[in-house]
């Protein structure tokens, strides 16, 4: 009985083009450490509680003013709320001078079968009811979760030069952002020898979340009356606790588009080997383009 030659016998049938697309074969390598990897999905699931208790707690006053005070008879610069209408009640978010009807989302949304007045809708809430006493306890556990992790993860990376050596861009990074701004609007993602370091776009990226989040910390202490007693200049810093509220919902806001985008870029550049990576460490590099 004759056998196939060893090369043919041991090779691989290709994958069919959509199941490649996710579950890629080739060259691997060791992508993350066990520490970014840690970090990473520590951070995922602090800021997932983060933001919906942090929304439960702005909806108990849903607006944001600049300065040092705040109050229903001070005119804030951003506002959700319900509005009788002669259309009936609707939901109106306030940017600026501009009056948006965001009735069923924002404002005026269904809670429990009913629709009722609330900034930001059931669904997007942590706990869903409207309970600022148990929001602020989420909040806080992970808040300090974050700042901890965080500062775990900016020690180990900056005694390991992981900073310095992954994601700090170099200046032939900046100067190839135009190329690259251009090649992900063609969705052309990095391959071959591009695709075992950070494109200069995601280095930007990750160094402006690292931003946001110490300016979440800074901001949220600063909202903190006993912090303010021991470290009365972080009011002066941020021009005011209302100032700094509004920098904290501004901060959060970044970090949701953060987050779209990153999980868009995932699925767009292989959802299975982008999660696998963060998982194991092990990255399968693309094949290039050509």
């Amino acid at each position: 009985m004759s056998s196939l030659p060893e090369s043919q016998s041991n090779a691989r049938k290709p994958l069919p083009t959509w199941l490649a697309w996710c579950w890629p074969r080739g060259e691997s390598f060791y992508r993350h450490r066990a520490p970014v990897r840690l970090a990473h999905w520590i951070n995922a699931l602090a800021i997932l509680f983060l933001l919906g208790s942090g929304l439960n707690i702005f909806n108990a006053h849903p607006r944001l003013y600049w300065g040092m005070y705040g109050a229903d008879a001070d005119t804030p610069f951003f506002s959700i709320g319900a509005y009788d209408t002669p259309a009936g009640t609707r939901g109106i978010t306030q940017i600026g001078s501009w009056q948006i009807d965001t009735t069923g989302f924002l404002g005026w949304s269904k809670y429990m079968g009913a629709y009722a007045s609330r900034a930001w809708p059931s669904w997007l809430t942590i706990p869903k009811f409207q309970d600022l006493a148990d929001a602020r306890h989420w909040h806080f556990m992970f808040a300090w979760i974050l700042a901890l992790n965080g500062l775990a993860y900016l020690v180990w990376s900056l005694s390991t030069r992981h900073i310095q050596k992954d994601i700090w861009p170099t200046r032939s990074d900046i100067r190839s952002i135009p190329q690259s701004v251009i090649d992900h609007l063609k969705l052309r993602h990095p391959a071959g020898e591009a695709a075992k370091r950070y494109n200069v776009l995601q280095r930007l990226a990750y160094l402006g979340v690292i931003v946001l989040i110490a300016l979440m910390v800074l901001t949220g202490l600063t909202m903190s009356p006993g912090f303010d007693a021991f470290f009365p200049w972080l009011l002066n810093l941020f021009g005011g606790r209302q100032s700094a509220r509004s920098v904290h919902f501004i901060s959060a806001s970044l970090i949701v588009l953060f987050i779209v985008v990153h999980l868009a870029e995932v699925m767009l550049a292989g959802p299975i080997n982008e999660v696998r990576s963060m998982l194991s460490g092990r990255y399968v590099v693309p094949k290039d383009h050509s």
